[in-house]
C-alpha cells in the first residue's frame, strides 16, 4: 500500500502525518470532527486553554468508543446464542 504525507490541523495546531493513501479521507474527516467538537465546547464552556477542550473531546470520544465496544460484544454474544439455539431447533427438527 502506498503511504502519503498529509498536513492536518487540530485545535489550530498543524500536524504532518504519514498515512496510507486509503486512510486519507477518514483521517481528514476525523480531524474535522475533532475540530467541530472543540469549537462546540469553546462556545459552550469556559476554559483556560485549548488543552481543556482537547481533553473533553478525547473523553467524549473514548467514552463513545468504549460504549460501542460494549454494544458490539453484547450483540455478538447475543447473536451467537440465538444462532446456536436456532441450529439446535433445526437439528432437532431434521432428526425427527
Amino acid at each position: 500500500m502506498e503511504e502519503i504525507s498529509i498536513n492536518i490541523s487540530i485545535a489550530d495546531r498543524p500536524y504532518r502525518l504519514t498515512i496510507l493513501r486509503s486512510e486519507e479521507e477518514q483521517v481528514r474527516k476525523a480531524a474535522a470532527v475533532i475540530n467541530d467538537r472543540i469549537k462546540n465546547y469553546a462556545q459552550s464552556y469556559a476554559y483556560k486553554d485549548r488543552q481543556d477542550l482537547l481533553a473533553m473531546a478525547a473523553l467524549q470520544y473514548a467514552t463513545s468508543a468504549l460504549q460501542f465496544e460494549s454494544e458490539v460484544t453484547f450483540r455478538d454474544t447475543h447473536l451467537t446464542q440465538k444462532l446456536t439455539e436456532m441450529d439446535q431447533l433445526l437439528s432437532n427438527h431434521l432428526k425427527a
